[in-house]
């Protein structure tokens, strides 16, 4: 394992390490303030009077903008490059979240998450792009595993956060604490060089995401794609974003031990899309997501039933390894399977349409877990994801090691290749 990591983890340029740099902490920042609601809805629903499942509903309309966030920006950077819309992201998240700490009511912290899920939209489909088209091809498994697991550990510096600035300034200063990190991501991401890739593009052609589009295969792919982002993200949000509420409220866990379980999955997760990742240029995309979802399954009954905090720290290291591990693979399988013209429009947009199907996956669960408890809440939406993930895998095709910016790619689908 360690020999297939080195192989792909080195030899990358100054340029190519900013770019991955700055797309990791870009997604790590949106993931971090996306958790922070997470872990502290069930304290803002007791200041602001409100049920856990009316809370719910602050991931869920972060959820659902992200597809207009991804169209934005998206069209945007394949007309005018990656690196511009994706500076003027980040300082419109930056301060969309550090303005939730002085929301005054429920309503205005409503307001301020669906502008929130817009930023957080634009930045996973243009940071991808830009890093995985300055990352070699026979590297892209590694890197796209270890970009995926910067979303983790968004999750993870969040708990963090959770467990050493929550107790002095309680959720408000957590939200105002999102600035100091958001302008680091503001930092490094200006010193990264605008993508090669897109620089060829627009000399080899001015071809329109319209135009584009009149292709039936591109047509078909993208209502693919979106399917199996659907599944993805149930698969994500089902196994993380009720989880915590489920030790605290469920099983009557400290809000301390909930975070800590949550900084252990969190390793899990980081770990697992870094190894996967690095396994899929040996496996390929496909049969790497099968093959791990299916360990998930396994997995599931310990995740959902366990009730001691050492059962429910492994079970959840293993699921997380299981489930960000299939994750990890995703920033190399949707921009290898996007073309040219329009990869700053199409992972992003296929990735957020699926999250917008998913969104409603939290309030679903606390509705199962009002009536039937957090466990069969867990078992009755984690089995069908984890299944449905491995079905559409299944039935797809990749693209893996495609090379980017060549005039067979700029206006068709990448070639497939199956696994």
């Amino acid at each position: 394992m360690l020999k297939v990591i080195r192989d792909q983890a080195g030899g990358l340029t100054k340029d190519q390490r900013n770019a991955f740099v700055a797309a990791y902490l870009g997604w790590a920042m949106d993931a971090f303030d996306y958790f922070l609601v997470v872990l502290v809805y069930a304290d803002i629903a007791q200041d602001f009077h409100k049920s856990l499942t009316d809370m719910a509903f602050l991931t869920t309309v972060t959820l659902a903008m992200r597809p207009v966030g991804a169209f934005i920006f998206g069209w945007w950077a394949d007309r005018k490059g990656r690196r511009l819309p994706l500076m003027v992201d980040v300082v419109f998240y930056s301060i969309v979240g550090f303005a939730c700490a002085f929301a005054p009511n429920y309503a205005v912290l409503m307001v301020l998450r669906l502008l929130y899920g817009i930023g957080m939209g634009g930045e996973w489909g243009l940071g991808a792009a830009l890093a995985m088209e300055k990352i070699p091809s026979q590297k892209r498994g590694f890197w796209s595993g270890v970009l995926q697991g910067g979303y983790s550990m968004g999750y993870l510096v969040a708990a963090l956060a959770y467990l050493f600035i929550k107790p002095e300034f309680g959720w408000r200063g957590l939200f105002a604490f999102s600035i100091l990190p958001a302008l680091i991501s503001l930092l490094v991401r200006s010193r990264v060089r605008e993508s090669e890739v897109w620089e060829r593009n627009v000399k080899l052609t001015r071809t329109s995401p319209g135009q584009v589009f009149r292709d039936p295969k591109v047509l078909r792919r993208f209502v693919y794609l979106v399917l199996l982002m659907t599944a993805f993200n149930l698969m994500s949000h089902g196994t993380q974003d009720v989880y915590p509420t489920f030790i605290k409220k469920g099983l009557g866990f400290s809000p301390d031990t909930a975070t800590l379980i949550a900084i252990v999955y969190n390793l899990g997760a980081i770990l697992g899309g870094m190894v996967l990742g690095a396994y899929s240029e040996r496996l390929g995309r496909r049969r790497t997501i099968m093959w791990v979802a299916g360990l998930g399954i396994l997995v599931v009954p310990f995740f959902a039933l366990s009730t001691t905090a050492g059962l429910l720290a492994v079970s959840s290291f293993l699921m997380q390894f299981c489930v960000q591990g299939a994750w990890g693979v995703i920033p190399a399988h949707l921009t290898e399977l996007s073309p040219d013209a329009i990869r700053g429009f199409y992972p992003g947009v296929t990735y957020q349409l699926g999250n917008l199907i998913a969104a409603l996956n939290l309030p679903l669960q606390e509705t199962i877990a009002k009536g039937h408890g957090y466990p069969a809440a867990l078992m009755w939406t984690v089995f069908p994801t984890l299944a449905l993930t491995i079905l559409l895998t299944a039935i797809g095709k990749e693209a893996k090691g495609v090379e980017f910016g060549t005039a067979a790619t700029t206006t068709a689908p990448a070639t497939s290749t199956a696994s």
